[in-house]
């Protein structure tokens, strides 16, 4: 596996000195670690096409916290180093499945994949598939980011678990959030066309309509994913409704399009996002989206609550000046798979499955988060932050411009039931 030459320099080296045991004779055995062969583990998700800067990110986070938590320190499980496997699947379904062909020809066990539930979707059917055809040779699906609640309801798979608050878990809150602002009398929802963005206005709606029938939407628009260069037409919209507010889930280009667009109107109401920040959509906010871009996620942003994610942060920077923390949770996600290893003793897809399932973890930030067993669905606190210069540490895009939580639900708080009846394998 490659290594920046600054990681050695903040790590040092991972090798391990050769074992002499004397037994009568002398006998010289090789080091576990440079004996075994690594974990290898796949990354699947855009790092070339439109959305290339979100899945480029997720990469260097995930091989970062695979060097500095584990690599750095010797391995895992007696010694073997983790490998982190790339694999460009363009966010296209049909990519998608060769790419898993692939990692399943180089004998790769677990993909995590984020980027797009029309792709999470697509990747869990053909693992599901593979599965129940090639029992033994199983493939684990780590899911960081693709919110489409079916993945844990109607369309749960024993072989997929989910690091990311589903979009109705999000939702739930964010409402309550909107609902409690008295000023806002009418909304505009926009989104991309595919099975999020109609989850997210559908569910917006019914849940404004539940907790503040008085509020109106004026506006519920959708647009093809990746394709809009010049969000204005749509803007115009949005300006001519008189909304007070506007909802969206969009992530990636389109929501730094929809942002420069934003900006460029002179709009000044609250716009409640998913994804409006870091990638370049931060800097291009600056100080157009000043106290009125508001985002909802899992944990909290700036002040970072331990010293533990203030030095993550740090040490990052250092190695990757040019990309920041966009995702904890593919940290969460990882530190918690390889939990679920040292708990086995194994990196079988069957038994890390069965150790993920009902697991409380603490995360670098201090807080637990749970697996439950039932759907593979993480809770922990969710949050809304603000977009703003003022009280951030920690910055996004080198642009000194952040967000700071103003609003946080714990745990608790965030729970919901699923429709999941899970098929479980049998050994």
């Amino acid at each position: 596996m490659k290594r920046s030459l600054l990681l050695t320099k903040i790590f040092g080296s991972c090798r391990k000195p050769l074992l002499a045991i004397s037994l009568g004779s002398a006998i010289i055995i090789s080091s576990t670690s440079s004996a075994q062969e690594p974990v290898r583990i796949a990354f699947m998700d855009p790092l070339s096409g439109t959305f290339a800067s979100i899945g480029n990110t997720g990469r260097t986070i995930l091989e970062f916290a695979a060097d500095y938590f584990y690599n750095s320190k010797g391995g895992i499980l007696g010694g073997r180093m983790i490998e982190v496997v790339s694999l460009d699947n363009k966010q296209s379904p049909n990519e998608t499945q060769l790419q898993f062909r692939r990692a399943v020809s180089e004998e790769i066990q677990i993909i995590f994949q984020g980027n797009s539930s029309a792709v999470a979707s697509t990747l869990s059917q053909t693992i599901s598939r593979h599965n129940r055809r090639n029992p033994g040779q199983e493939v684990l699906q780590i899911n960081y980011s693709a919110v489409d609640p079916i993945l844990t309801e109607d369309n749960c798979s024993f072989w997929h678990f989910r690091f990311d608050a589903h979009a109705n878990m999000k939702l739930n809150i964010l409402t309550d959030f909107i609902a409690a602002d008295p000023d806002i009398s009418s909304m505009y929802i926009i989104g991309q066309d595919y099975s999020f963005g109609q989850v997210v206005s559908d569910t917006t709606i019914k849940l404004i309509n539940e907790k503040r029938p008085d509020i109106e939407i004026v506006g519920n628009e959708f647009h093809p994913i990746g394709q809009v260069k010049d969000f204005t037409p749509y803007v115009t919209k949005i300006v001519s409704s008189g909304a007070d507010a506007v909802v969206t889930g969009n992530f990636g280009a389109d929501m730094v399009s929809l942002a420069r667009s934003i900006i460029d109107s002179g709009l000044d109401i609250p716009i409640y996002t998913f994804y409006a920040a870091y990638d370049g959509i931060t800097a291009t906010l600056g100080e157009g989206g000043k106290n009125k871009i508001r985002l909802i996620h899992n944990g909290v942003a700036n002040p970072l609550p331990t010293e533990t994610r203030k030095q993550f942060n740090r040490d990052f920077k250092i190695a990757h000046p040019n990309y920041d923390v966009t995702q904890p949770r593919i940290v969460n996600a990882l530190q918690m798979v390889v939990a679920a290893m040292e708990e086995t003793q194994s990196t079988d897809p069957y038994d890390v499955a069965l150790a993920l399932e009902d697991m409380r973890f603490t995360t670098m930030g201090g807080e637990e988060i749970w697996m439950r067993a039932q759907d593979h669905q993480i809770f922990q606190g969710l949050s809304v932050s603000v977009h703003t210069d003022e009280g951030v540490e920690f910055d996004a895009d080198n642009s000194g411009w952040g967000l700071v939580t103003e609003y946080q639900v714990p745990l608790e708080e965030t729970m919901v039931e699923s429709s999941c009846q899970m098929r479980r394998p049998s050994r």
